[in-house]
């Protein structure tokens, strides 16, 4: 069987890709899994990583509000599908599974064409266009979030990789510790904008550390790869790094997360027993907010608007929290009752099954 994975641009998508590959082969030792993407996304880095085939086309962006931009589409989405032929050419796939995002479009335009079945995965409660657009012609439909409104949809979760499903924190935290450099038994707060990093998070938080080490608490902070910030010397270990490769490292140290509400860091925080404090992004359709519903509903994390995180409200409530180990408890109970840890194994078993029903109409 050969399967075509269709996902790019951020860890958002790239991640979930990722972790679906690898239940294919745990599946199915003979699935050759090739992956499609665009020259501008993340996927050109982590697939090769990760010892995939990437097959890249042009990008076409979908606009979300009318401009010119939108006169542009029609022509670079031919292109996008002309060379997504040459592809399906080359790969001959029984199978193609979008993520959504830009590359997904051409993929399900291509696919409904040559009689290709298509599965599509949405990570977000709230779908992009995309995958609205995929939904309409798939044969199975699955999502993260069991109120997610899209054709056929079927919960499943979110894939997250072994490394993290699989992630006892309290076994690994004095080793995960140890890697950052991080004492072992102080409360240890970790921050994130995920795989960008976040502005409003780096500024907030870097504002705070005096509340912090006044609390007696350490920081590992995840600035982001384009971005620069000092260590502040407080007597207490506060760590700066511009990117994770060990995630799993950065969840089993932390005893509190700050970070953005996507749906990868939503599930990887709350499928582990991670408390959270989820700030949505300010921009896009306000799917970071539904993402993080579920959890804050149940008591497992805070939300908190970005425009409220400043560093008088991070230096009043983050510390306290995070120095609260019967708070915390509490809320990593009610975090990791949530999720499903397998939605990688459930999302393979669909795409095989999808494959074997044979081409759309």
């Amino acid at each position: 069987m050969k399967v075509l994975l269709a996902g790019g641009g951020s860890a958002g998508h790239t991640s979930p890709l990722l972790a679906t590959a690898d239940a294919l082969r745990r599946l199915d030792s003979t699935v050759e899994v090739t992956c499609l993407g665009t020259p501008r996304g993340l996927e050109t880095t982590v697939i090769p990583a990760a010892g995939y085939p990437l097959e890249l086309i042009p990008p076409v962006p979908l606009p979300r509000r009318l401009s010119g931009e939108l006169l542009h589409v029609p022509a670079n989405l031919r292109g996008a599908v002309k060379a997504t032929y040459a592809v399906f050419d080359r790969v001959e796939p029984d199978v193609v599974v979008g993520y959504g995002g830009y590359v997904s479009v051409p993929a399900y335009l291509a696919a409904r064409r040559r009689h290709v079945p298509i599965v599509v995965h949405e990570g977000n409660a709230l779908p992009g266009i995309a995958n609205k657009i995929g939904a309409r012609a798939a044969t199975r439909v699955a999502v993260s979030f069991p109120e997610t409104k899209l054709p056929k949809a079927e919960y499943v979760g979110l894939p997250i990789r072994r490394m993290i499903s699989a992630l006892d924190r309290a076994a690994l935290r004095a080793e995960a510790r140890d890697f950052f450099g991080l004492d072992a038994d102080r409360p240890t707060v970790v921050v994130t904008g995920g795989s960008q990093g976040a502005r409003r998070l780096n500024e907030s938080i870097l504002a705070a550390a005096p509340a912090f080490a006044e609390a007696g608490v350490q920081v590992l902070h995840v600035v982001g790869p384009k971005n620069e910030a000092a260590a502040p010397h407080t007597g207490v270990p506060y760590r700066v790094v511009n990117y994770v490769d060990r995630m799993d490292y950065a969840l089993a140290a932390a005893d509190l997360m700050v970070c953005r509400a996507g749906a990868n860091s939503v599930t990887e925080a709350a499928a582990v027993g991670l408390p959270a404090v989820f700030v949505p992004l300010p921009i896009g359709n306000g799917e970071q907010a539904l993402n993080a519903k579920p959890v804050v509903d149940a008591g497992g994390a805070v939300l908190v608007a970005d425009a409220e995180l400043t560093p008088e409200w991070v230096a009043a409530r983050v510390p306290a929290l995070a120095a609260d180990p019967e708070r915390l408890a509490a809320m990593s109970r009610a975090a990791s009752a949530l999720i499903p840890r397998d939605a990688d194994d459930k999302l393979a078993r669909i795409v095989v099954e999808a494959a074997s029903a044979g081409g759309v109409k």
